[in-house]
């Protein structure tokens, strides 16, 4: 709860430093004036209220989750993509009648403070909820009965008023969408400074896009993750979602606007190449997956192997998921790398999410594994002597 805000704080200062240095001090400690602004809390507050609205607008499509407990099911609304075409169409009417978006580059580190605020006002008051939740509606780890465990994993698995699912809305709409606003945010402040963005800033830009697009395109795929129906949502999630993901996501686009790197055409083209490459990996295990989950029979993965569970449900032995056991994972990587090899190699600095992503996703799927080797047994000792390699062919 400590370290996470404070490794935030470090990076939105020392991207804007002279040396720019991951493993260094600080530039400063910023005190209260630095951290603490009426207007950026205002702001803060004006962009979950907009992205709850979107939220409750009508949906092209509501989607049933997984079975709980008690055997119901929820319904989520499935119009995330349909929000950030919205935003994207206010954000463009408010750019051409004035509104300074490139300020925003100037306001990291305030609107992070507010964020991590409302993060943390936010889990108490989830944790206060779910003491008044039945049984069935609370996560398998986070009632552990150690009110700080309890309160960063999230006791209640849906906390909800009415239909509005608080998870699910944090989950890909304020944070994500927020995050390429950002970025749009500095590249409108390099223009304003330099004339025009440079070419790595484009490319940071167009790839990251790219990425929350995607995920909100197929928002309903989040249904079957870890996320929703395993964990809890208590502060591990509420700060990620809401603070973490956007002022440390968009670190590539504020390392360009204060260090810029000379990019040329050849070079630029291979790491679109290295980004098109882990998009498919990515894309096309993920769709695999969630196409099998919805229906076995689909032509599209009737003729995959698969391996039986004392469950019911089948494992996936071949495609995909025949080559490692997370193939979306290494997606997930060589973009990552993508996303970074814009700014250079003089610098570590933007390369700190390939480097944390990579341990979060090691500590993922060695959680994973734990659970499906719970929940499969034999089957998935057999699926793992299959396929041997976890998230990278020959190496991990």
């Amino acid at each position: 709860m400590l370290l996470l805000p404070a490794t935030m704080v470090h990076l939105l200062l020392v991207a804007r430093s002279g040396p720019a240095r991951l493993l260094g001090p600080p530039p400063y400690l910023p005190g209260l004036e630095a951290l603490w602004s009426p207007r950026a809390l205002l702001l803060w507050l004006t962009w979950l209220g907009l992205q709850a609205a979107l939220y409750l607008l009508p949906a092209r499509k509501v989607a049933e989750g997984q079975e709980l407990k008690d055997k119901s099911t929820l319904r989520y609304p499935i119009n995330g993509f349909q929000a950030l075409v919205l935003t994207a169409l206010l954000v463009t009417l408010g750019v051409l009648a004035g509104l300074p978006l490139e300020e925003l580059a100037e306001m990291l580190l305030p609107l992070a403070f507010v964020a991590t605020l409302t993060a943390f006002i936010f889990s108490l008051l989830l944790y206060l909820k779910a003491l008044l939740a039945p049984t069935s509606a609370l996560a398998p780890g986070g009632n552990s009965g150690n009110p700080i465990y309890d309160f960063i994993l999230g006791r209640e698995l849906n906390p909800r008023i009415g239909s509005f699912d608080f998870k699910y809305f944090c989950e890909l709409r304020p944070g994500l969408i927020g995050w390429v606003l950002i970025n749009l945010a500095l590249l409108m402040k390099e223009a304003e400074l330099r004339g025009s963005p440079s070419l790595a800033m484009w490319l940071v830009n167009g790839f990251q896009l790219l990425y929350v697009g995607d995920a909100l395109w197929q928002e309903e795929a989040i249904l079957t993750t870890m996320d929703i129906t395993h964990d809890g949502f208590g502060f591990m999630l509420a700060f990620g979602d809401l603070a973490w993901v956007p002022f440390t996501y968009s670190l590539q686009a504020q390392f360009l606007l204060y260090h810029p790197q000379p990019l040329g055409w050849p070079m630029a083209s291979v790491i679109c190449l290295i980004n098109a490459v882990g998009f498919y990996i990515f894309r096309g295990a993920n769709t695999q997956k969630n196409t099998f989950r919805k229906n076995p029979s689909d032509p599209r993965v009737a003729d995959l192997e698969t391996i039986p569970t004392a469950t019911g449900r089948q494992l996936l032995v071949s495609g995909w998921w025949g080559m490692v056991r997370h193939p979306n994972y290494l997606g997930d990587l060589i973009m990552a790398l993508a996303w970074s090899l814009p700014c250079g190699t003089s610098h570590l600095l933007p390369y700190f999410y390939l480097l944390y992503f990579t341990a979060l996703l090691v500590h993922r799927e060695d959680r994973d594994e734990r659970q499906c080797l719970q929940k499969y047994g034999l089957a998935w000792r057999d699926y793992c002597r299959r396929v041997p390699y976890r998230i990278v062919p020959y190496i991990y």
